[in-house]
């Protein structure tokens, strides 16, 4: 396949809000030893993006500058020492950077098919979240049938998919959003009770309820002290992000008391084969429930790639209810 020497991306000019980002002409890359080189059709939009916008989130020394972390499209060519792949499939896959262009390099291991069924848009939001639902809630967080589980920020991308897969696996859900229409969205979804966090309190719901045996928390700040006083004895606290700051005060030993195990991860930094790992077990365990109709991505609103500042500012509204994501191609 004849590929272009050059390619529309968009690229952080400076760090600073949306209007840094700016669309740019950069040469195709080339995959390297055990990479794909995909020709991107679309490209999902997520809060790491913004971070690195912004002078917040480095990316990986080896990875390329340009942001995006998830897309969908066609392989259309193939590194050396990649056999599961061929030219011509169509593929999501988790990006270490790159995606906001027509073509991105990523490793084979980190691929996955096209779920039978879904659309292209659709399947490009299912990487950066899949990947780290999974493995937060399910391997790191260890959920099980019948627990309680509370996610904030119900109505993110994360949320959504983890209020899904939670209970596509049998656990109660609960599920803190900020507006009324945003709690009837995650109950829809199937959280059993959504929280909107302006006027009610979280604690006092889960207490009621016997407490939270698994946390996923994007907050941080203030919400660190409440998670642990909304948690029951011997549950589990999983951090994936610190919107509100990560430095508090606590005791810790109310965690030792109550045998409560504090965790948490970062996709992004993890080794390609800690991610080709990761990759396995959704194609295993989340694909079919993909495939069948249980699970599937919300979607909010999409923008050509030359609109993705406007794409960022609707992310860092908060008002969007599931993934945006960026038209790239066809």
């Amino acid at each position: 396949m004849s590929l272009p020497e050059s390619m529309r991306a968009v690229e952080i000019t400076k760090p600073g809000g949306p209007e840094v980002l700016q669309l740019v002409t950069r040469p195709v890359p080339t995959p390297g030893l055990g990479q794909i080189l995909i020709r991107t059709e679309w490209v999902g939009v997520n809060r790491p993006d913004a971070l690195q916008r912004a002078g917040l989130y480095n990316a990986p020394p080896t990875a390329s500058d340009l942001p995006g972390l998830e897309a969908s499209g066609e392989v259309v060519a193939v590194g050396p020492e990649v056999s599961e792949w061929s030219v011509g499939d169509k593929v999501c896959a988790l990006l270490p950077g790159g995606g906001y262009a027509e073509y991105v390099a990523t490793p084979a291991a980190h691929a996955l098919p096209v779920p039978a069924g879904m659309g292209m848009r659709e399947a490009a939001c299912l990487p950066e979240t899949m990947f780290t639902v999974w493995s937060n809630v399910f391997e790191r967080g260890g959920l099980k049938a019948g627990e309680r589980f509370l996610v904030h920020g119900g109505s993110s991308g994360i949320g959504t998919t983890a209020i899904q897969l939670a209970t596509a696996y049998g656990a109660r859900v609960f599920a803190t959003a900020g507006s009324a229409e945003k709690c009837a969205a995650c109950e829809k979804l199937g959280a059993e009770r959504a929280i909107n966090y302006r006027d009610e309190d979280f604690v006092e719901i889960l207490r009621a309820e016997g407490g939270a045996n698994l946390v996923l928390d994007m907050v941080g700040g203030s919400y660190i002290p409440r998670n642990i006083k909304a948690m029951a004895d011997d549950a589990r606290l999983v951090f994936i992000a610190f919107l509100q700051g990560s430095k508090v005060e606590l005791n810790f030993a109310q965690i030792m008391m109550r045998r409560l195990t504090v965790t948490g991860s970062t996709l992004r930094p993890q080794s390609d084969l800690a991610k080709a790992r990761i990759a396995r077990a959704l194609r295993e365990k989340v694909w079919p429930l993909l495939e069948a109709g249980t699970v599937a991505p919300i979607m909010d609103s999409t923008y050509p790639l030359e609109e993705a500042g406007a794409a960022h500012a609707r992310m860092e509204s908060s008002g969007h209810i599931g993934k945006i994501v960026l038209q790239i191609a066809g």
